[in-house]
């Protein structure tokens, strides 16, 4: 992950970039001169993940073939396992193999890929099995938002604590300072909002970052400013799912009309676990109207 001792790290501008949501930017400043062969797979890595990001799972599965490094292939796995229903359970079963292959087992782009996709599946003890031993700022990060999603924010402080120890001013610390901060709400959520404000000065304001302001000014009862913030992610993105999401929220909370933004979000991704709640709502729904019927 580091570059060399005391050198510049060639990878540093393309990591912001898809750390920030900046995918396509990530995408067409790619091309990096005089990288070693560890660093052109990082490279590859990073990009067609943001090619994933951007929902082009059919290019990474087309274009990485069977001779690919492990991370590679990893990453054409959360293609696969991202671009239809019914290839879920061969990329699950494909990385439970890799995974327990001791010559392979341990790399860390592997075991950050069977987080992810265990996270997917919401079954955060099997992420935490491959995620947990860290090893690099992405599966620190990505246990922290695990933890987050267990409703463990003390599990969560530690491993920020140690993301901290090893670079406070790492832009994966200060987001999972944020996403802690929203987690712990009352007066954290000011300190989170200052930290996304500050990505927004320094770097391309993206959909994730207009969402952690939007997620901020929602917890403040800010909800007009929310929209507005809202609103520019969809610009930016009209079928981000976590933009749409947040959306359906602020609209209820405006006393406007969210079936929209819900729609969308169905067909965006139909997964997601506000669309499934909405969905089962109204399968109760239609199901207390029949037996009254």
């Amino acid at each position: 992950m580091a570059a060399a001792a005391g050198g510049p790290d060639p990878l540093f501008g393309l990591r912001n970039n898809f750390y920030l949501g900046a995918y396509q930017a990530a995408i067409n400043n790619s091309e990096i001169p005089n990288l070693s062969p560890d660093e052109v797979v990082e490279r590859d890595s990073l990009v067609y993940r943001s090619y994933i990001a951007l929902g082009s799972y059919q290019l990474v599965i087309n274009e990485i073939d069977s001779s690919a490094a492990t991370p590679l292939q990893a990453v054409k796995l959360l293609a696969l396992y991202l671009s239809a229903p019914e290839n879920k359970e061969i990329a699950i079963s494909s990385i439970r193999e890799w995974l327990e292959d001791p010559a392979i087992g341990n790399n860390p782009i592997l075991r950050l890929i069977a987080g992810i996709i265990f996270t997917h599946e919401q079954d955060y003890n099997e992420a935490l099995k491959h995620t947990n031993a860290g090893g690099t700022m992405e599966l620190h990060a990505l246990n922290v938002q695990i933890f987050l999603k267990m409703y463990r924010s003390d599990y969560a402080e530690k491993q920020l604590r140690v993301m901290q120890q090893i670079d406070e001013d790492h832009t994966l610390t200060q987001l999972a300072s944020a996403w802690l901060n929203l987690a712990v709400g009352g007066s954290k959520i000011q300190e989170a909002y200052l930290i996304f404000q500050d990505f927004s000065e320094k770097s391309q304001i993206t959909s994730l970052i207009l969402n952690g302001k939007a997620v901020c000014c929602m917890h403040k009862g800010e909800f007009d400013e929310a929209e507005t913030l809202l609103l520019e992610a969809l610009n930016k993105d009209a079928k981000d799912p976590e933009t749409l999401a947040n959306l359906v929220v602020c609209s209820l909370h405006l006393g406007k009309s969210s079936s929209r933004y819900l729609n969308q979000l169905k067909l965006a991704q139909p997964d997601h676990i506000l669309a499934k709640r909405a969905s089962t709502a109204e399968e109760s729904f239609d199901k207390a109207v029949h037996a009254v019927a």
